[in-house]
């Protein structure tokens, strides 16, 4: 199953057919608890299994008990807000030594925000403000956190500027669960302009040939592949080396852009099969080419064909 995504909003929803909650800065997960198991079963965005990254996560909160919950584990940074590079840390690790001693110097936080299936009971046809009150009567004290949900969405959208947060959701109270579906019936509005990008190539540090210092990017259209910029800025020397792990294999001798690419970007570049998604930071929104762009880390979780969508983080 793929979890129900939420469409862009360039305004916050009014009235009381809505219920608002915050937008976290995390990598989306179904939880799955089978009647008996210790454990959950953990799956990305794109259903692949993730449970070995996070037992932490995978601990049941309900054992003995059958259910479903959609969530979102998060990770906080220096000054306590949630920070997608931080889990950066974990996403990729499956050793199990290693995956235990981070738990330890990675702590995270699944906040459980819909309930999908309860004791054998499909909930997906049920409104969201029926299964938003058996989740929280299920989980109320557990280790997963249910985020609150708020009646205002004009304060808790000037809440989340106020406090660094990414953004907010807005939900329909009578929404459905639609597995896989992007809805109208659920609205998200980010603070800052970030987006979701393919890597095309990527150019080494200066006096190098296999560090890592830039990646060229690009946006699925109905074209191809549109060359939106070179991202530099962001990609430290622990993100260049991981990167540059992950594009040698993928090597290829053209360019994956269908449009051309500037000289000056061109230059020195190894291009790369267009598989690996990334998230930018960008100053502005609407322009062909990205300005001022940040690298923010890599989307395990995304492919290349869910961008198509036009999806926005």
């Amino acid at each position: 199953m793929r979890p129900m995504l939420a469409t862009p909003a360039t305004e916050v929803p009014r009235g009381e057919a809505w219920t608002h909650e915050v937008k976290w800065d995390g990598m989306r997960l179904l939880a799955e608890v089978t009647a008996g198991a210790p454990a959950a079963r953990l799956t990305s965005r794109n259903e692949n299994d993730v449970t070995p990254a996070w037992p932490d996560v995978a601990v049941s909160p309900l054992p003995g008990r059958d259910l479903v919950v959609d969530g979102e584990v998060i990770a906080l940074d220096a000054r306590g807000v949630p920070d997608f590079r931080v889990l950066q840390e974990r996403m990729h690790v499956r050793n199990r030594r290693t995956v235990a001693r981070l738990v330890e110097q990675v702590p995270v936080t699944f906040m459980a925000f819909d309930l999908l299936r309860l004791d054998g009971h499909d909930l997906t046809a049920r409104p969201l403000q029926e299964r938003r009150a058996l989740l929280e009567e299920a989980l109320d004290g557990g280790a997963w956190q249910v985020p609150p949900a708020y009646d205002d969405g004009e304060m808790l959208w000037e809440a989340t500027a106020q406090q660094g947060l990414e953004g907010i959701v807005s939900k329909r109270r009578d929404s459905r669960y639609r597995p896989g579906e992007r809805s109208p019936h659920w609205l998200k509005r980010a603070h800052r302009h970030r987006r979701s990008y393919v890597v095309g190539g990527w150019r080494p540090q200066e006096g190098t040939s296999d560090r890592l210092a830039a990646l060229l990017v690009g946006e699925p259209t109905p074209a191809g592949l549109a060359y939106r910029g070179r991202v530099g800025s962001g990609i430290g020397a622990r993100a260049g080396r991981a990167l540059g792990a992950l594009v040698v294999d993928l090597a290829r001798e053209q360019s994956p852009f269908h449009d051309e690419v500037p000289r000056v970007d061109a230059a020195g570049t190894h291009w790369v099969e267009p598989r690996l998604v990334v998230d930018v930071d960008t100053h502005g929104a609407g322009y062909q080419r990205l300005r001022q762009p940040s690298f923010r880390g890599l989307r395990e979780d995304l492919a290349p064909e869910d961008l198509a969508e036009g999806t926005l983080r």
